[in-house]
């Protein structure tokens, strides 16, 4: 019965060991054809972008250089119908010169305001067109073409600059879907200078089509060319031009992506981004760059499965030959951990026996110098250890119970130090007191004390020490003794901190320190004076006011520089007023996030429990601590003190 199970571990240690070599194999493999695909796709979208901005801003330097060529003819125009008035002849000799040395403009027109150029005429605009050929003139102005109302007029008329208008199917002069570049005139009339019309040249826009059309990307990419407004001008999808624009498309479609490109082309931004093409129906790369004469945008799309399909194809042939390795490798490591965990089968017998106690066995010793034949005498040497371990378990184990036992007995030492009967004076009447004090260890570095000086005095101190453990157990114990030794009536809060400061940094060859408030409360007149050695400000909550933090003086830790100065101030506490103090273990207790209590988080919950006993409102604190931190352990020492002066019972 006993090979069974060892034939059985042996195939299934050498299972696990092929399984975690191949599967830690295999994880290389992917991890590095991941990345190798991943980079790959990076070099190609990068390479892809280069020439994507490449052939769009050579696309856009080619319309631009053909744009300012037209631009600049009518400006010449208009800057000459600003200095000299021409007859009618003349004018439209110029005109029919602009287009007859611009080959690139298919029209021109000079539209004067009404009654500009003469007191008879309301609509004056001659437009010359190319017509088969030849040049053709028509006089544009008539009741049904009120030309001024239209964009190409109003707009420079308004802006007082040169536009180039949104495309438009132009049905009154040249019949062609065009855009026309409007430069306004002016003379001076009565010593002002007035608007007199704009001077055009139209383009057609076929020949932006045929150069947009020539761009091939791959095999399905394309070009396009949006309008200021985002309407498309060109698109292979010949509905969607003048008749949609990017963004009707976007909202068709609920692509918010496809918006955001559409601002950004509107914008005359330049940029490379992925979107959803609606057009090709796939995920494509979008390239786009805008004209800055005209305003418009260019985008060029490159389809994501195009232009990863080389990729792809080396991924799977690698992926082909990597299966392969695979398959090979795990029967070589099977034929290979079978042989090497044979050589184990008796140290696994040996090993299960030790495990059920018995330390008597023989250990079966290999004399082969290889890792098995280390173990082996591993294993003898571990049988050894493990008796003189068991013996030295039992006297460790005492002596833990001895330790765990003394430092108990010192906890209830330390708090035994700590005032913890409440209420303490319970004939006092003129003020309630309450604290509590839970340490992060067995013995912790916190302190508190309250004590009558007289009876119309009480003294309160509170304080955390520099270190936790028996050390800052100590060291509290001392500064507590120390205060209530000094502080006597009479004697102000700065003196009480002074003497005890020169006490703690005799001898302090452990270097630690303290942080200490304390005060005294006149339990007449409420007067509270205090004193600060380093600790953190209290909280004042006046009755029917929000708390706030308490003005404290500066004052240095206790326990380092032997001539440090502290001072008293002063604060008059009305009835029902209550004075909290704390350490920073409150502030500074941390949940499982790693989030802190915070000063913040302990002034609202105190605005919130305004009107509990003292009692009441430090256990209010310390459950709010508790469900903040849950079940995380507490990582420093955390102490509250609450004082709510009542004022004298005869008032």
């Amino acid at each position: 019965m006993s090979t069974v199970p060892g034939k059985s571990k042996k195939r299934g240690l050498a299972f696990k060991l092929a399984l975690f070599i191949l599967t830690s194999t295999t994880c290389i493999f992917f991890i590095a054809f991941g990345y190798n695909y991943c980079y790959s796709r990076k070099l190609v979208l990068k390479d892809v972008e280069e020439n994507a901005k490449n052939l769009t801003r050579s696309t856009v330097n080619k319309i631009e250089t053909m744009l300012r060529g037209v631009e600049r003819a009518p400006t010449y125009l208009a800057y000459t119908l600003e200095k000299q008035k021409y007859s009618q002849r003349e004018l439209l000799q110029h005109i029919e010169d602009l287009l007859i040395t611009n080959s690139e403009i298919f029209g021109s027109t000079v539209a004067f305001e009404p009654f500009a150029f003469n007191n008879k005429s309301l609509y004056f605009a001659p437009y010359y067109c190319r017509h088969t050929h030849q040049l053709k003139l028509t006089y544009i102005g008539s009741e049904a073409y009120r030309y001024f109302y239209w964009d190409w007029y109003q707009i420079p008329k308004e802006t007082n600059m040169p536009v180039w208008s949104e495309p438009y199917f132009d049905e009154g002069a040249g019949n062609i879907m065009m855009s026309t570049y409007s430069v306004p005139f002016y003379r001076h009339v009565n010593g002002k200078r007035e608007f007199q019309g704009v001077v055009t040249a139209d383009i057609s826009l076929e020949w932006l089509v045929e150069i947009l059309s020539r761009i091939s990307v791959y095999q399905s990419g394309h070009a396009f060319l949006i309008s200021q407004n985002g309407v498309f001008i060109s698109h292979p999808n010949k509905d969607w031009v003048m008749r949609e624009s990017i963004f009707s498309i976007a909202e068709a479609t609920g692509a918010a992506n496809l918006r955001r490109i559409g601002r950004c082309m509107i914008s005359g931004s330049e940029g490379f981004d992925s979107q959803y093409s609606y057009y090709l129906g796939k995920k494509s790369w979008i390239y786009y760059a805008p004209l800055p004469s005209i305003g418009w945008s260019i985008g060029i799309i490159f389809p994501e499965d195009e232009l990863y399909a080389d990729i792809g194809k080396l991924d799977k042939i690698v992926l082909i030959i990597g299966g392969a390795g695979l398959a090979i490798l795990f029967l070589v490591i099977i034929f290979i951990s079978g042989n090497v965990t044979k050589s184990l089968r008796a140290l696994t017998l040996k090993a299960t026996e030790i495990a059920k106690g018995n330390l008597d066995i023989e250990v079966p010793i290999t004399k082969s110098n290889d890792e098995v034949g280390e173990l082996s005498r591993s294993f003898e040497e571990m049988k050894i250890s493990l008796k003189e371990y068991i013996n030295n378990l039992a006297k460790t184990t005492a002596a833990k119970e001895r330790i765990e036992s003394e430092l108990k007995i010192a906890h209830n030492i330390q708090m035994s130090f700590l005032p913890k009967k409440f209420p303490p004076f319970p004939e006092k009447k003129e003020f309630e007191i309450y604290a509590v004090l839970e340490p992060a260890k067995e013995v912790g570095g916190d302190l508190y004390d309250f004590f009558l000086q007289d009876e119309d005095h009480l003294f309160i101190s509170i304080g955390d020490v520099s270190d936790k453990g028996v050390p800052a157990a100590l060291f509290m114990a001392v500064t507590k003794t120390l205060m209530k030794g000094i502080a006597e009536h009479g004697i102000k809060p700065s003196d009480v901190l002074m003497r005890v400061n020169r006490e703690l940094c005799e001898e302090n060859e452990s270097l630690m320190f303290v942080t200490v408030f304390c005060g005294v409360l006149n339990l007449n007149t409420g007067e509270f004076l205090f004193s600060n050695a380093g600790h953190n400000p209290p909280v004042i909550i006046r009755s029917g006011e929000e708390a706030n933090w308490l003005n404290i003086p500066e004052g240095y830790l206790l326990g380092v520089m032997e001539d440090a100065v502290y001072k008293t101030e002063k604060v008059m506490l009305n009835p029902n007023d209550t004075i909290f103090l704390y350490t920073d273990g409150v502030t500074e207790a941390f949940n499982k996030d790693e989030i802190a209590y915070s000063s913040k988080r302990l002034l609202r919950i105190l605005d919130e429990n305004k009107n509990p006993t003292a009692e009441g409102l430090a256990e209010k604190v310390m459950q709010s601590i508790k469900d903040f931190t849950e079940e995380e352990p507490q990582s420093d020492d955390i102490t509250v003190l609450v004082l709510t002066f009542k004022g004298m019972l005869n008032q």
